[in-house]
């Protein structure tokens, strides 16, 4: 049952993720045609959008991890029998964490920008 609920609080913080990415491309429509228009490859600027997003990831990861470790390692006390919290599990939250967000921001800047004629967003009015 607890699997059910993680699977769907994966699912609504990846949605929520998915729509930053989605409003950061629309906002640098203008940019990504004019690179697209200069020469940059689709991982260039799949790159270019992901990186803000990864660096955020990482700095969740960076400081949810000894707080929940100190969390986990309080509310273990209270049972007779302990188990250590291996380090490893940790780097593997963190590691699906990053993996999540870098599929939701390279789907979405690729195809928001990446494949879309420059043309068409350097055309448009707005922004």
């Amino acid at each position: 049952m607890y699997c059910f609920f993680q699977c769907i609080s994966i699912i609504i913080s990846a949605l929520g993720l998915f729509g930053l990415a989605a409003f950061v491309a629309e906002q640098r429509k203008k940019e990504i045609g004019i690179r697209k228009v200069m020469g940059a490859t689709v991982a260039q600027i799949t790159t270019m959008l992901s990186k803000d997003f990864v660096a955020l990831v990482l700095i969740a990861v960076l400081i949810a991890s000894p707080l929940a470790y100190w969390l986990m390692n309080k509310w273990l006390q209270n049972f007779i029998y302990r188990i250590n919290i291996n380090g490893w599990i940790f780097l593997f939250a963190g590691l699906a964490a990053v993996l999540i967000a870098v599929i939701a921001v390279s789907f979405q800047s690729i195809k928001a920008g990446a494949i879309a004629n420059p043309v068409r967003s350097l055309r448009s009015d707005d922004g």
